[in-house]
């Protein structure tokens, strides 16, 4: 056999070899990869201070550019229940392909069925608490390029008191929340670059909506935001009022409406609840709670609105976030204002906006 035909045959094989060489290390790199997704992420989780968790499982999807995160959960330390202050089922991190037509490798985030529980007691434990540096590092780690899209799906989240009695539980389900640019990737020149809308069903089957626009690029974030809350059956709100006020509701309906501007750290807006139709009940015969139920009842009938039948008041906020002041006179006459003068509309009043905060922060 010639030369010239060995040659041609050690070719033909190393034409072969080659790409079966580097199938096979594809092959080893994505069986490797979930593992190492998912020991980097826990070792991500594992260094926030006064925390604990881990992930499940990791998904990796080389074709599309993506990893999905199940089972990660996140507790505080010596944490009084077991319940997870962040109970994330679901989490598909992906690049966002539209965006390479732009010259941007970035990333969206979707996550279905997200639990973000805040338990008092546990959140009140002794111990280190991270802090805004290791909440953005943490997240910089996980997704180290820039977020252009987020998405929540079928979201929860909910305030929980277990040492109230009743157990006071306050939360939000079937939330939808979508947040674009939210680590500035276009329009720069915008104050507030990344809007972001949401709704959910709260406590009482009430109706919640949220939309505004935010820069999360600083370390106290600027923000003009619109919340309402609709049409809540009041009695949800009883294991709340009995703790705090010592009053149940038998009817009624709740609503609740908010505007809030940040600018350069300083706030400024309002809360406006508002109870219409409502009626008391006491569940006891003891002298003393009647007798208190009868003097909120009384002061409720003075203080409403008798046309509207609602009892309401809007209370200002404005300050510096290190020292953010309610205003409790304008409140009080805001009571009086809406009984005897102009009732509140249920509705947000469009009267702040990110500018009012910005020009506060300056006169200051």
């Amino acid at each position: 056999m010639s030369k010239s035909s060995t040659a041609i045959k050690i070719f033909k094989k190393k034409r072969y070899l080659i790409p079966l060489f580097i199938i096979t290390i594809l092959i080893a790199l994505r069986l490797y990869l979930p593992n190492y997704v998912k020991s980097k992420v826990n070792d991500i989780l594992a260094e926030l201070p006064g925390y604990y968790g881990e992930v499940e499982e990791v998904d990796i999807s080389l074709i599309r550019g993506a990893y999905v995160i199940k089972g990660l959960y996140l507790n505080k330390v010596n944490a009084k229940t077991q319940v997870p202050f962040l109970n994330f089922p679901h989490t598909d991190i992906s690049i966002e392909w539209k965006s390479l037509f732009n010259g941007r490798i970035v990333s969206e985030i979707i996550m279905n069925n997200p639990e973000v529980i805040y338990v008092m007691e546990d959140q009140q434990t002794n111990g280190e608490t991270p802090n805004t540096d290791d909440w953005t590092k943490a997240l910089t780690d996980i997704v180290p390029i820039d977020i252009n899209n987020f998405e929540i799906h079928n979201g929860k989240f909910a305030f929980v008191e277990l040492q109230a009695n009743p157990n006071i539980d306050l939360h939000f389900n079937q939330l939808e929340l979508i947040a674009k640019n939210l680590r500035n990737v276009s329009s720069k020149d915008r104050t507030l670059p990344s809007p972001i809308h949401a709704t959910a069903t709260s406590i009482g089957n009430g109706k919640m909506t949220a939309n505004g626009n935010i820069n999360l690029i600083k370390e106290i974030p600027d923000l003009n935001i619109e919340f309402g809350l609709e049409n809540a059956n009041v009695t949800s709100l009883n294991s709340f009022t009995k703790h705090y006020a010592g009053i149940d509701f038998k009817s009624g309906t709740f609503e609740l409406f908010s505007e809030i501007a940040i600018a350069n750290g300083y706030m400024k807006g309002y809360i406006k609840p508002l109870v219409t139709n409502s009626k008391l009940i006491s569940k006891d015969d003891r002298f003393l709670s009647i007798l208190w139920e009868g003097f909120v009842g009384f002061f409720k009938f003075i203080l409403k609105n008798q046309k509207t039948d609602t009892l309401a008041t809007k209370v200002p906020i404005e300050g510096d976030l290190n020292n953010v002041e309610a205003g409790v006179l304008p409140s009080v006459i805001n009571i009086f204002e809406n009984a005897w003068i102009k009732a509140f509309k249920s509705a947000v009043d469009n009267e702040i906006e990110y500018e009012d905060a910005f020009k506060e922060k300056k006169e200051d």
